[in-house]
């Protein structure tokens, strides 16, 4: 780390957030494979971006398919995956925009430090919190199937644990809640703390 200045700009993030009119906020989305994390965060972009809200979505094959193509899917990538992310969406939340991230994120001390780099204060954990059974009936991507069959290895719910979140700070069931009931429950949350402050 020697060597290295960061330059001072002379715009600060509070003043990119006043110019957007928002509170650059990074949400959260962490749930098992197949429990709609991508779902929710798409729509919920949707309508926040229909509100006049600057945003940007981050999702996990996206990352995976660029900035992240060269991690595999061990504890130790895994770890670092997510460690990158939160330092994509500091850059993102520094520019004033609204981030939303859908990763599994299975280990609570990533997103721990996720929350750590962002600062609390800029940082929504959602749980979306579906059954692993109703996970696997969704299987959209057939990637469960594959992983009792052996084929993917270190696959979250199945050969690889997830340390479900004990203080998330909205828990959207989305085994018995529909989209719209869901999304309906995250607008409530989130509009008030994204908010001009």
């Amino acid at each position: 780390m020697n060597n290295i200045y960061p330059i001072k700009t002379k715009v600060s993030k509070q003043q990119r957030e006043q110019l957007m009119n928002q509170h650059a906020t990074l949400i959260w989305f962490t749930g098992l494979s197949g429990s709609g994390k991508s779902t929710l965060a798409v729509q919920l972009e949707a309508q926040l971006h229909n509100l006049g809200y600057k945003t940007y979505l981050l999702d996990g094959d996206n990352i995976r398919a660029g900035l992240n193509k060269d991690l595999s899917f061990t504890d130790e990538a895994r770890i670092e995956n997510i460690r990158r992310i939160g330092e994509v969406s500091k850059l993102l939340l520094d520019a004033g925009v609204i981030v939303l991230s859908a990763f599994i994120s299975p280990f609570q001390a990533d997103r721990d430090q996720v929350k750590k780099i962002v600062g609390s204060e800029n940082y929504i954990e959602v749980f979306v919190d579906a059954p692993i059974e109703v996970c696997e009936q969704r299987d959209v991507k057939g990637l469960y199937k594959k992983a009792r069959a052996g084929e993917v290895k270190n696959f979250t719910g199945i050969d690889s644990p997830y340390e479900a979140p004990t203080h998330a700070d909205v828990v959207i069931p989305t085994g018995s809640l529909s989209v719209d009931e869901s999304i309906g429950k995250l607008m409530e949350f989130v509009l008030p703390r994204i908010s001009p402050r």
